[in-house]
C-alpha cells in the first residue's frame, strides 16, 4: 500500500502537537515580559537570557535585529538542551546514590537541615555543599557532554602542536575527567569528598581538568540554570523518598545526545513517611 505525500501517523500528529504547544507557550511567555516591560523602562527587558533576546528583538538598529522565529528557536534549544543534560545528570546521581545509600544519608540530612519540610528555595541552594559535591562528583565520572568541538580561529600554537586556521578540535572530556595522573589512582571511583574544598583544589590548581560546561569565554550558558535545577530536583526526591538500585539494573551506558543508561535505570523508592509509620 502506498501513502500519499500528505499523510500524517499517529505520532507526526502528536509531534506536531508537541511543536505547537511548546511554540505558543514562549510566545506566551514573550508577550507577558513584553507587557511588563512597555509599562515601566522599554529599554529594559532583564538581565536573563530571555531579556537579551528582547533587547536583540527590539534593538534600534533594525538590520541588527532578531525575529521572533530566532528567539523561538534559542529558547527552544536551552529549554530541550537544559533538559536532556539535567535528565541526565540526575539519572547519573540516583544511580551513585542507590548505591552509596551513606552519601543518599548525608545528602538528605543536610537538606532537611537546610530546608525542612519546605520546598526548596533559592536562598538556600549555595548552602547545599554536600549536595554540590554529589553534582560535580557525578559531572566528572558521567557528564552528560563526552566531548566539546572547537574550531581555531586562526593559527595557534597549542602545547607542542601547530594548529592551522579552521582546524576543528575535539576536546575528550571523560579522557580528562578519568585521568589517573590529574585525579590519582581513584579516579574511576565515586568520591564526592574530592570536591569538600572546592573544584581547584579538586583539580590540583588545574581549571581546565574539570569541563562538563566547557571553560573560558564559551562556557555554557546554562550553567547555573542546570545546577539548581539538579539541586531543586534532588532535594525535593530526598525529602520524599529514600531508594535503592534496583537488582535488575544492567550497567551499559551510551551516548544519544548525552550519556544515558541503554536500559534505562530502575529504582527501588520507599516513602519516608512509610519508614516512620
Amino acid at each position: 500500500m502506498s501513502l500519499s505525500k500528505g499523510y500524517k501517523t499517529k505520532d507526526d500528529i502528536e509531534s506536531d502537537e508537541i511543536e505547537k504547544s511548546l511554540h505558543d507557550s514562549i510566545v506566551e511567555i514573550l508577550r507577558k515580559r513584553e507587557d511588563k516591560v512597555s509599562k515601566g523602562d522599554a529599554q529594559n527587558f532583564g538581565n536573563d537570557f530571555l531579556g537579551s533576546l528582547l533587547a536583540a528583538h527590539h534593538a534600534a538598529d533594525k538590520q541588527n535585529r532578531i525575529s521572533v522565529d530566532n528567539i523561538i528557536d534559542e529558547c527552544k534549544v536551552f529549554f530541550l538542551a537544559g533538559h536532556e543534560t539535567t535528565g541526565s545528570l540526575l539519572t547519573w546521581i540516583f544511580l551513585f546514590l542507590g548505591i552509596h545509600t551513606d552519601w543518599q544519608e548525608k545528602a538528605r540530612n543536610e537538606v532537611f537541615q537546610v530546608f525542612g519540610q519546605e520546598n526548596p528555595k533559592s536562598e538556600g541552594l549555595a548552602r547545599l555543599k554536600i549536595v554540590s559535591m554529589i553534582i560535580n562528583e557525578t559531572l566528572r565520572l558521567y557528564s552528560p557532554v563526552t566531548s566539546l568541538a572547537r574550531r581555531a580561529k586562526s593559527d595557534v600554537r597549542l602545547g607542542k602542536y601547530e594548529l592551522p586556521a579552521n582546524m576543528e578540535i575535539s576536546i575528550p572530556i571523560i579522557e580528562f575527567h578519568r585521568s589517573q595522573e590529574i585525579w590519582g589512582e581513584d579516579a574511576h571511583l565515586f568520591k564526592p569528598e574530592r570536591f569538600a574544598e572546592g573544584v581547584a583544589k579538586a583539580t590540583r590548581n588545574n581549571p581546565m581538568a574539570f569541563l562538563p560546561f566547557g571553560f573560558g569565554p564559551r562556557t555554557c550558558v546554562g550553567l547555573n540554570f542546570a545546577s539548581n535545577e539538579a539541586k531543586i530536583a534532588l532535594s525535593m526526591i530526598l525529602q520524599r523518598f529514600k531508594f535503592t538500585l534496583s537488582p535488575s539494573y544492567v550497567h551499559s551506558p551510551i551516548i544519544l545526545v548525552t550519556v544515558r543508561p541503554q536500559h534505562g535505570l530502575p529504582i527501588i523508592l520507599q516513602p519516608l513517611d512509610s519508614m516512620n509509620a
